[in-house]
């Protein structure tokens, strides 16, 4: 059962704080019916003392994956444990967020300097679930970025029983730069996971970082097991209707943008008659026309009034109209 979802893994949408809810998740799905998702992350003290439900998810989203913040090994087994009977596919431990209020809470990329405490955290949450225990983190972190220093952290946590990792191609800078730079400054360094991959053969490594073609994905394939894609996903949501036919050999016609706003104007009905507001979904629909005629338009439209409280899902229909009718007229 463990390794059901690594299977899956050759594409997969990146864990993003504040954008990856479950709203995004059930928009994504309906691009890609093969694509693991991912949860933001979510830490263990929210799970454990929150008053929200941090694990809720829909039904669709599976392959589904929850992304812990946490380095207390039983409560990181806790939530594991909690994550199994709610229906998630894997639990992911959160070892690349370089961001300070992350450092704080001692969990993130600052992990990545101790090894076995990850090490104690995996072999306590794979003691109480049967799903796969995996990791996401960087390839080092302030001077500590040379090829031994990430291969004891790999050894360290594939010995404690973890057969998946992604791996964020950038060192993390701790201090100095903020989370948007560690995007973006350290440079890629796609040689040092390759390397990886050859000397942990039996691993399951995904890389991530810098991708954002399917042509760029399927050339990293020839290297390792699995991609993640973050932002590029985000911001231009239609790649995602290619990665079943590109990547899993899926030949099935994939929906067409304005199939999709179709098929989301039920949702966020009943999302809407459970409390959500309608700018809580429509917000991640803004790049479903990116770089076709209307686009501008279309994100325009659920901007100025999506934000309203008594805004509705006929919006929708009203910014798709515009998309039409420009496309029409450049046709």
């Amino acid at each position: 059962m463990r390794s059901a979802v690594l299977s899956q893994h050759q594409f997969s949408v990146a864990p993003m704080l504040d954008w990856s809810d479950k709203h995004c998740r059930y928009f994504h799905r309906l691009l890609s019916q093969h694509a693991v998702l991912y949860t933001e992350m979510v830490t263990t003290g929210a799970i454990i003392h929150g008053t929200g439900d941090y694990l809720d998810f829909n039904a669709e989203e599976h392959p589904v994956v929850l992304q812990l913040g946490g380095s207390n090994p039983a409560d990181m087994a806790h939530c594991a444990k909690l994550a199994q009977q709610r229906g998630y596919d894997a639990v992911n431990i959160n070892v690349g967020c370089p961001s300070d209020r992350v450092q704080n809470g001692m969990f993130g990329a600052c992990l990545m300097a101790q090894p076995q405490l990850v090490a104690d955290c995996i072999k306590a949450m794979q003691d109480v679930v049967d799903i796969p225990v995996t990791v996401k983190t960087r390839i080092g972190i302030d001077d500590s970025d040379d090829y031994q220093f990430l291969q004891d952290f790999v050894a360290a946590v594939a010995d404690a029983g973890c057969e998946q990792l992604i791996i964020h191609a950038r060192k993390a800078w701790l201090k100095g730069l903020s989370p948007k730079e560690n995007r973006e400054v350290p440079p890629l360094n796609y040689a040092r996971v390759y390397q990886l991959k050859r000397e942990f053969s039996q691993l399951n490594i995904s890389i991530n970082g810098g991708i954002k073609t399917l042509s760029q994905a399927r050339e990293q394939l020839q290297y390792l097991d699995g991609v993640m894609v973050g932002r590029e996903a985000y911001t231009n949501p239609m790649l995602l209707s290619e990665v079943d036919g590109l990547i899993y050999g899926n030949t099935a016609t994939p929906l067409t943008p304005q199939q999709v706003v179709q098929q989301m104007l039920p949702y966020i009905e009943r999302q809407m008659q459970q409390g959500a507001r309608f700018w809580h979904i429509a917000r991640h629909m803004l790049g479903l026309f990116q770089g076709m005629p209307g686009a501008r338009q279309w994100r325009r439209l659920l901007s100025e009034r999506g934000h309203f409280a008594d805004a509705k899902p006929e919006l929708l229909l009203q910014a798709l109209t515009k998309v039409t009718s420009l496309a029409d007229l450049t046709s």
